[in-house]
C-alpha cells in the first residue's frame, strides 16, 4: 500500500506546478513519490532530475529534514504523513 506524502515545493520552482506549495502524493519511497510529480509536472521533472535519471547536482531533497543523501537517497522509503522538500542549491560569489 502506498504512504501519503506532502511535497513541499519552493517559491522558485512554483512556477512548474501551478503556483501550488504543497502537493500530496502517493508512494513508498523518494524515488516513486519525485518520479509521479516529475511526471505530472513535466517541467520540474527537467529540473529536478538529469538524463541519467538522478537528482540533478543542484537540487537538494529533504525526507522530515534529513538530507536524503545521507540516508537511502532515492531509494528511502517513506512513511504515510512524512514531508519531502526540495531545496535547489543556491550559490553565491
Amino acid at each position: 500500500m502506498a504512504n501519503t506524502v506532502k511535497v513541499h515545493i519552493p517559491g522558485e520552482l512554483r512556477a512548474q506546478v501551478g503556483s501550488q506549495n504543497e502537493i500530496e502524493l502517493q508512494g513508498g519511497s523518494i524515488k516513486e513519490v519525485l518520479g509521479v510529480l516529475a511526471e505530472r509536472y513535466p517541467v520540474l521533472g527537467k529540473r529536478l532530475f538529469g538524463a541519467d535519471g538522478k537528482i540533478n547536482r543542484f537540487v537538494n531533497v529533504y525526507l522530515n529534514d534529513e538530507d536524503i543523501r545521507f540516508l537511502e537517497n532515492l531509494d528511502t522509503t517513506i512513511g504515510d504523513g512524512d514531508e519531502i522538500s526540495i531545496v535547489p542549491a543556491i550559490a553565491g560569489g
